[in-house]
């Protein structure tokens, strides 16, 4: 069984656009995520219904995944589904009184995932609870590199 929710925060000292310019440009994923490699954007601008092709890599495997954008709020929220797994990763951004507050997610409703997802995890990921701490520890790093672009450092 999934983590129903691994999530993550960190106060950024921009306004919500210049974060939200970081985050609802998805092509940049590849930049920030140490296991999302590259994300494909199909259909021009990101936008709610966009669909991607996703490239994933933990040390030798590299794997493919398919997303649909699911919430697109400019300057507040950019969620899209994992066809896969099932799994919804989302940037959630609130505003504070020195910039943001960014709020990485991954959220698998009910603790489920597809019965491949979770096969695949246990035999080639070390089991769910490592793989799930990865993606916790994946989430800190992805936030930092995001905020140190958001803030020009």
């Amino acid at each position: 069984m999934a983590e129903p929710l691994i999530e993550d925060s960190i106060e950024i000292d921009a306004t919500p656009e210049k974060v939200w310019a970081i985050v609802s440009d998805l092509r940049r994923m590849g930049e920030w995520s140490p296991q999302c490699k590259k994300m494909i954007v199909f259909g021009g601008d990101v936008k709610l219904g966009t669909s991607t092709l996703n490239i994933n890599r933990r040390g030798p495997l590299v794997w493919p995944t398919r997303s649909k954008v699911v919430s697109f709020e400019p300057d507040r929220e950019i969620a899209f589904r994992i066809a896969e797994n099932r799994t919804v990763w989302s940037f959630r951004i609130e505003p504070t009184a020195t910039g943001v507050r960014l709020t990485e997610s991954r959220t698998a409703a009910g603790g489920a995932t597809t019965k491949v997802s979770s096969t695949l995890v246990d035999k080639f990921m070390g089991g769910e609870k490592n793989f799930e701490d990865e993606l916790a520890v994946g989430i800190r790093e992805t936030l930092g590199k995001i905020k140190q672009a958001a803030q020009g450092s």
